[in-house]
């Protein structure tokens, strides 16, 4: 649908980054609306500050002065916070109505009823609307808990964060600690609730839409029980357990949950649904466009960002309840910087090439990323880098276009979650709509890329590198190359699962054969096109997208990368970070913040003693000791960021 008739603005600032800072942009643009942006200085360069009209660089994203002191200077009558930083924050919401500025979201009332969990359960309480019981700090004493399973949540969060699910008392005192911690750091509020873990637990919510002159309806439903650590992954619409009676109702209760606190704009009234009897019960309330908006769009044929603009303009909802259709089906799913073959480690680095998809199989694919070629991914933000999104007639035909749009995507450079996202959509239970939010962890070890570079992908990479035409020259290679057809030059190439010996002989690009040691030699072809690469071994041919980073190639196909590097003579023997218990070095696992050291030098510690907190993208990851023994070397300090695989401390042994 489209309301281009409709009042609205002449320049908005968006109070964000990354992908959902595009498509705020993307909107704009089409409305004729004049975008403005704003950074940091490390994201200068970012896709956002590109495709705005004006940007404008800020000490940080969280920095309220700084953003409302822009909007003044850029003229601009309207700030979109889109989602996470100040998006929920009801004292940003105010100051921007002190500037004159119109905030594109709920009134700050609203944003604190609904912010505090605690304060909103009690209000859809009081309206009606079925709550999980629980306890709620101050008044509670949380540690004396005894119902469990049970989840802790900070009052003030979202997203996920700070989430602990405790299965028993003696787990509850560590689970606060470091609830609270979480809380304190990403929300400025360590309060928190606890609340009866629902067992076979499905995550419903409930998009609603409100204007100022009291008119209320809901879009729909959103499946989102697919999670890891309380983080949705992949998200659909409409959910495979709902009809058209429990939408009904659920839709119903949302609307009242919106209008017992005077609610307007777009927001998201979330619901845990117990999978067996279908019993929901009202969980929270965000109070802003959540990252899945996507998929109801899709399905309703809106744009949730306009219709924001608009109601923030004053103008009225331009349609009745009676006249929201769903229409087909759509998923989307979430690309992250993260490692699923290390567990799930944040990673980062530069993006060197990257591919993404428009349509598969004459189906609408949508691509909503915050990428850029040349960009540089860091682990200061959340490692969100993108969300492919697909819509077709049904469920079976979406879930088959979003995989292979994943296998479409190509992202050289930097380690995603692609092969764990494509693994998990073929999943019987996922295709067959059996979910619930505990799924994904059950079913992990399935869903797990290997960790090792497979030998065919080592032998192309061989291949490349010998090829001289794509840039490497033999002469260079100090390991026994010589003139003649019968010669064999070694290529030895480093991966995270150690060094690949492959050897070659002849021309790649005219007639070769490859060999790994032991084996017998295979003939092997290598055709170039650009960066995309035709690679025959033993008459099997494969297609690789490649990227050269220095001595380092990265080679992609079906949404995998493999990163390997040329080791060249007198290089170290063991890669970095190779180094494991026997020696004591304790490295780090990923790029990031060491946010608690737990010794000091000369303390006795045990084989799998925490010993460090690394934080990177808004996660934390314990660091363990790899043996017994004494610290006897400890450089990480708290507050000081580190490289990945920078050594963080040494345990020696008592006796040496």
């Amino acid at each position: 649908m489209s309301h281009s008739n409709s009042a609205t603005f002449d320049r908005v600032l968006v109070a964000n980054r990354g992908e959902i800072a595009v498509r705020i942009i993307r909107t704009l643009r089409e409305l004729g609306i004049t975008s403005v942006a704003v950074h940091t200085a490390s994201d200068a360069g970012a896709r956002h500050v590109l495709e705005a009209d004006v940007a404008y660089q800020v000490p940080k994203y969280l920095d309220i002065e700084a953003i409302v002191g822009v909007a003044e200077r850029a003229g601009a009558q309207a700030v979109h916070p889109g989602y996470g930083f100040l998006s929920e924050n009801a004292a940003f919401a105010r100051r921007c109505a002190e500037a004159g500025l119109v905030f594109v979201g709920p009134p700050a009332d609203a944003i604190d009823a609904m912010g505090d969990k605690i304060r909103a359960k009690t209000t859809v309480s009081a309206a009606g609307v079925p709550v999980v019981p629980g306890g709620a700090e101050p008044a509670d004493d949380l540690a004396t808990w005894q119902d469990f399973p049970a989840l802790i949540k900070p009052s003030a969060g979202g997203g996920g964060k700070g989430m602990v699910l405790v299965h028993s008392a003696a787990e509850l005192p560590d689970a606060l600690q470091s609830a609270r911690r979480t809380a304190t750091a990403a929300f400025g509020d360590g309060t928190l609730l606890i609340e009866r873990f629902v067992e076979n637990p499905r995550h419903i919510e409930i998009q609603i839409l409100a204007d100022t002159r009291g008119n209320v309806v809901h879009l729909g439903e959103r499946e989102c029980s697919l999670q890891r650590r309380h983080q949705k992954i992949v998200e659909e619409s409409p959910s495979p357990f709902v009809d058209a009676a429990m939408r009904e109702r659920m839709g119903a209760a949302a609307v009242e949950a919106a209008r017992a606190v005077g609610y307007t704009g777009a927001g998201t009234v979330e619901f845990i649904v117990d999978g067996t009897t279908g019993a929901y019960h009202f969980m929270e309330m965000n109070t802003r466009l959540q990252v899945e908006h996507p998929v109801t769009e899709l399905v309703t044929g809106l744009d949730l960002v306009e219709l924001q603009l608009r109601v923030a303009a004053g103008a009225p909802l331009p349609f009745a309840q009676d006249e929201v259709r769903l229409t087909g089906h759509s998923v989307e799913a979430r690309v992250y910087a993260e490692d699923p073959a290390r567990g799930f480690l944040p990673t980062g680095g530069r993006v060197l090439t990257l591919r993404e998809p428009a349509t598969r199989s004459g189906s609408p694919v949508r691509v909503d990323s915050g990428l850029v070629e040349g960009g540089v991914v860091g682990t200061e933000f959340d490692p969100m880098l993108s969300k492919v999104v697909a819509w077709a007639p049904d469920r079976a035909a979406a879930l088959r276009v979003l995989d292979g749009a994943l296998g479409d995507t190509v992202i050289l450079g930097v380690t995603t979650n692609i092969p764990f996202l494509r693994a998990l959509l073929a999943h019987r239970a996922v295709r067959a709509g059996e979910l619930d939010t505990g799924l994904v962890e059950r079913i992990l070890p399935d869903l797990l890329p290997a960790g090792e570079v497979p030998e065919e992908v080592a032998a192309a990479a061989a291949l490349a590198f010998h090829d001289r035409p794509g840039g490497t020259d033999p002469w260079d290679v100090a390991d026994g190359w010589r003139v003649g057809p019968s010669a064999w030059t070694t290529w030895r190439l480093e991966s995270r699962d150690g060094v690949h010996a492959i050897q070659v002989r002849g021309l790649p690009h005219e007639s070769a054969e490859v060999r790994t040691e032991g084996s017998e030699a295979v003939p092997a072809s290598l055709r170039a096109d650009g960066p995309r690469l035709a690679v025959t071994l033993g008459g099997r041919t494969l297609h690789y997208t490649l990227a050269r980073d220095g001595d380092t190639l990265w080679l992609g196909r079906d949404g995998q990368s493999w990163a390997v590097t040329r080791h060249r003579i007198g290089d170290p023997g063991d890669r970095p970070g190779a180094a494991g218990a026997g020696d004591g070095v304790v490295r780090s696992p990923m790029p990031g913040t060491v946010l608690v050291v737990k010794v000091q030098v000369g303390d006795r510690v045990d084989e799998g003693q925490p010993l460090l907190i690394v934080e990177a993208m808004k996660m934390e990851h314990t660091v363990t000791a790899p043996r017994a023994g004494l610290v006897s070397e400890l450089p990480a300090q708290a507050g000081r960021p580190v490289d990945m695989d920078a050594v963080l401390a040494v345990v020696r042994s008592e006796e040496a």
